[in-house]
C-alpha cells in the first residue's frame, strides 16, 4: 500500500492529511464522512468551488473567514444578495477574491433557492454503489462518470463553476466516496 504516512501521533493517514496540523484535522474529523442538508452542502459545493486553482489548505485557512462573509452559506439570505454584497466580497482580504467564482455562489445560491428545499438529495442521488477503499493514492480518480453526471445535472439546472473535477471533489469531501487509502486510521462506520 503506498499513500500512507505515520502522523506526529503514530497513525497511519493517507498522506495528504498528514501534511499540516489543519489537513489532519479536516482529513481525520470531516472529509468522507457522510454530511447531509441543504446550506451544508451548499457550503462544501462552494468551498471546492473556491479552490479550484488554489491549494485546498488555503481554503480551509480561510474557512471561517468564508462563512462569516458568505452568512454562514445560508441559501436563502445568499440568495438575497445584490451588488452591495458583491463589492463587499470583493474587497474582503479574508476571502479569495475571484469575480467569478463569487459571481458563481451568489448566482448557485438562487438557483439552489429556486429548487426550495432538495440540494443535499439531489447532490446525493448522484452518489455511487459503496466501492473498497483505494490501495494507493495512485488509484484514486480526479473524475468519475458519476461525478460527470452531478456536474451536467448541475449544469442544467443552472449551476456555475462546477465541473466534474470539482464534482468528484464534493463527493470525497461530503462521503458520497469512500476515497481513504486502504489501511487510515480513519473508520467510518455505516451510521455516519
Amino acid at each position: 500500500m503506498s499513500g500512507l504516512v505515520a502522523g506526529p501521533d503514530g497513525l497511519l493517514r493517507c498522506s495528504w492529511g498528514a501534511t499540516a496540523d489543519d489537513y489532519r484535522a479536516y482529513h481525520d474529523d470531516e472529509w468522507g464522512r457522510p454530511l447531509r442538508g441543504d446550506d451544508e452542502m451548499f457550503e462544501r459545493m462552494c468551498l471546492e468551488a473556491m479552490q479550484s486553482g488554489l491549494s485546498w489548505i488555503t481554503i480551509l485557512r480561510k474557512r471561517e473567514n468564508f462563512r462569516a462573509a458568505f452568512d454562514g452559506f445560508v441559501i436563502d439570505k445568499v440568495a438575497e444578495y445584490g451588488p452591495d454584497d458583491y463589492e463587499r466580497l470583493m474587497g474582503d482580504a479574508g476571502i479569495v477574491r475571484n469575480r467569478a467564482k463569487i459571481e458563481a455562489v451568489m448566482h448557485n445560491a438562487r438557483v439552489a433557492a429556486d429548487m426550495g428545499p432538495g440540494l443535499s438529495d439531489l447532490l446525493w442521488s448522484h452518489a455511487p454503489e459503496p466501492r473498497p477503499r483505494p490501495l494507493s493514492m495512485d488509484t484514486v480518480p480526479a473524475v468519475t462518470d458519476e461525478s460527470k453526471a452531478l456536474a451536467k445535472d448541475l449544469k442544467k439546472r443552472g449551476f456555475k463553476f462546477i465541473g466534474p473535477t470539482t464534482a468528484y471533489a464534493l463527493m470525497q469531501a461530503v462521503g458520497m466516496v469512500d476515497d481513504h487509502v486502504e489501511g487510515c486510521c480513519v473508520i467510518l462506520g455505516e451510521d455516519e
